[in-house]
């Protein structure tokens, strides 16, 4: 471990060497880029420090075994034990450090939150979850900006689309997507029964356009009238989008927004997300299928979470998790959840051997 964290410590120093170089600083796309691994690099560097001074004091204790003075030898057993123990511990740190990250996890990301299943409650349902993930969103300090909303017609919405954006959000987002669950009496339940309504989240990562290995004699545009709500939102022009990769067939549109550049940007997104889908499909294997099925897959269909008034409880399926304090995580109180999820995946990844 100690010569894996010494190759990262020299490349540490390299990109603390090319920061300063005038050329670096003055192309901002390579030093943004730099800086942003250079940051990435800091917490596992001091732990190299760390545990670099460890093993050596350990050294120093092992050699003191050695010395003739009975107080000396009972000095460094009782050291070295202790250095062992806080070793142990420092490697379990770093070797969660040292396991190779989505490059998808720093993304921004398009959010979708559609109602389901249970009429006008799932509407509610679906603002609940949009209002519980905006807190959270705030707690982060990340911005968001909502693309399309379609409001229920007794409050809620329909579905709602965002923009968010800030450090991470993707790879604090992504095992949000699938179906959550609520089980509760509606207020429009006059018997006091508890109904079960759904609600179906998407989270997509927002690619820029050189990400994606896709050419514009490639790309199909298609511009149709979106159906409304009739009446006065009945749309009159064009602004519907569809998108379709003519060599895989993949197609992707957007109704949205009744601007025909909003909805260019979230077909796009949905397309790039799809293409980029594929593209790592062929090259998945085994352990990454085994990770997925424990995360889930993200498609919408999966059942992921349960939000249980009665019993102020909220359970992820996926990992057997049941935490009963929904009172705090419908207020935007999701960190439990996610680093639960987070630790899951990263022992999964452990096991599967995919540390370095």
């Amino acid at each position: 471990m100690l010569n894996q964290l010494e190759a990262i410590y020299a490349r540490f120093l390299d990109i603390q060497e090319k920061l300063s170089d005038p050329e670096v600083v003055s192309d901002m796309k390579q030093f943004s880029k730099l800086h942003k691994e250079y940051k990435d690099l800091q917490e596992i560097v001091d732990y190299y420090h760390q545990y670099a001074d460890l093993c050596s004091n350990i050294s120093t204790s092992k050699e003191m075994l050695k010395d003739e003075d009975s107080d000396m030898r009972d000095m460094a057993r009782d050291d070295l034990e202790e250095l062992l123990k806080t070793k142990e511990k420092i490697e379990e740190n770093i070797k969660v450090l040292l396991i190779p990250k989505d490059p998808k996890d720093s993304k921004n990301v398009v959010f979708e939150i559609r109602s389901g299943t249970g009429g006008d409650e799932a509407s509610i349902f679906a603002g609940d979850l949009l209002r519980m993930y905006t807190k959270f969103f705030e707690s982060h300090k990340w911005k968001y900006e909502i693309l399309s909303e379609n409001e229920g017609s007794v409050g809620g919405y329909n579905k709602v689309v965002l923009e968010v954006i800030g450090n991470d959000v993707y790879g604090n987002l992504k095992f949000e997507s699938g179906a959550h669950r609520v089980q509760r009496v509606p207020k429009t339940e006059s018997q006091g029964r508890v109904h079960t309504s759904a609600a179906t989240v998407v989270v997509m990562p927002k690619y820029e356009e050189a990400e994606i290995d896709i050419r514009k004699d490639e790309l199909r545009t298609d511009t149709f009238r979106a159906s409304g709500a009739g009446g006065q939102h009945v749309n009159k022009t064009e602004s519907g989008v569809r998108f379709t990769h003519l060599p895989t067939g993949i197609v992707a549109e957007s109704t949205d927004s009744r601007s025909q550049h909003k909805n260019r940007e979230i077909a796009l997104q949905r397309l790039y997300a799809k293409v980029k889908e594929a593209q790592a499909n062929k090259n998945q294997d085994e352990q990454i299928q085994k990770r997925k099925s424990l995360v889930g897959s993200g498609d919408r269909s999966d059942k992921i979470r349960t939000y249980n008034y009665p019993q102020n409880r909220v359970t992820d399926h996926r990992i057997n998790l049941t935490l009963y304090s929904l009172d705090k995580i419908i207020e935007g109180d999701l960190r439990p959840v996610i680093e639960a999820l987070q630790v899951a995946e990263n022992a999964e990844k452990m096991k599967s051997g995919e540390n370095i």
